[in-house]
Order: structure tokens, then sequence, then C-alpha cells
């Protein structure tokens, strides 16, 4: 497990750690990530209850 604190790639502000998990060899593995910016004057800002449309750190797919 990590135990560094997870801080926003643009603002730089500490962000909670947020658990996702991927499939490996027929097992599910936990992987910690940082969470969405709830910083409001950041450009990545997650308003509490939205879902980001990417994950942080991450480009944005583009749709063309």
């Amino acid at each position: 497990m990590d135990s560094s604190e997870r801080v926003c790639p643009v603002c730089g502000q500490p962000v909670e750690t947020v658990v996702k998990r991927h499939k490996t060899l027929g097992a599910w593995v936990p992987v910690w990530l940082p969470g969405p910016c709830r910083n409001p004057e950041c450009e990545a800002y997650v308003a509490a209850g939205a879902v980001p449309d990417h994950e942080p750190g991450k480009p944005a797919a583009k749709n063309s």
C-alpha cells in the first residue's frame, strides 16, 4: 500500500485516495489512485457528487 498523500497534478492541493481495481490472471487487484480535485479555483475541479470525465493526470479522450 502507498502511504504518501495524493495531490492534484494541476494545483498541488491534497486530494482523497480512490480505490479502483483491475483483473490480473483471473484475480481482482486493487489500485489506489488520486481522487478528483475539490479546489474550486483549480482548472481540474470536480464538484462534489459529480463524476469526472477522465482520471486525474491522464488526458481526456477526444470525441472526434
